[in-house]
């Protein structure tokens, strides 16, 4: 089976993606910081898929973690970053620093943390896509969430140089995976959220479109299809 690694799986876009990937036949193995939801995963799906409680702004966590389910799934042949945080609105200057501090721990320092753990072992297999979810938000600007904006624009960023530090055929990219309804854009909309597809809508067509990817997509900024 192939197999998919996911970041932030215990909710949003990560719970259906690790749904709609077991549908197709990978295996998942994935991380959140919800030990009650990482728990209702290992009810819900039996080995070979794996799920554990990780906090990946945690360098140690990301490292025990890599090293007890590198064993078990091996080198994936896809590593998707999904797991990020975003500030409440409000105008910049009045962002506490504590919660600037946890949207870039979260969602610049912990894809680091994951892509230094589980890319090695992926080069040594000579393959494998890794997708940094990057957001409309990494490619322009909105008042009242710019910390997220600044973490996202590093995605984009970060993601290019890594395409450029990859061996022939493996691949990096950024995508954008649009608007979607799930609790953090609701933070922000309100109910205007309502507007958007939700999570089983968008995975129905999302994970088609990873699973398409591959090492002839190596340093693109893609956007997931609606």
């Amino acid at each position: 089976m192939p197999t998919v690694i996911i970041t932030g799986v215990t909710r949003g876009l990560g719970r259906a993606m690790a749904e709609r990937f077991a549908e197709t036949g990978w295996t998942v193995a994935g991380c959140g910081r919800s030990t009650a939801a990482i728990s209702e995963l290992r009810g819900t799906y039996a080995p070979p898929h794996c799920f554990d409680v990780v906090d990946v702004a945690d360098d140690a966590q990301v490292a025990d973690w890599s090293r007890d389910v590198l064993p078990i799934v091996g080198p994936p042949d896809l590593l998707i970053n999904n797991a990020a945080v975003i500030n409440a609105n409000a105008a910049l200057w009045n962002v506490p620093c504590d919660e600037f501090s946890r949207v870039v721990d979260v969602n610049i320092k912990g894809m680091f943390h994951v892509l230094r753990h589980f890319v090695p072992a992926m080069i040594d297999a000579g393959r494998g896509t890794i997708v940094n979810f990057s957001s409309g938000w990494g490619r322009s600007t909105a008042p009242e969430v710019a910390p997220y904006c600044a973490t996202k624009y590093a995605v984009e960023g970060l993601t290019l140089a890594l395409a450029q530090e990859l061996p022939t055929g493996m691949a990096a990219v950024a995508l954008n995976p649009g608007v979607i309804d799930t609790t953090m854009l609701r933070g922000c909309f309100g109910e205007g959220a309502g507007a958007y597809p939700d999570v089983d809508e968008w995975s129905r067509s999302a994970v088609p479109y990873l699973i398409g990817l591959g090492h002839s997509h190596n340093g693109q900024s893609l956007t997931a299809p609606e």
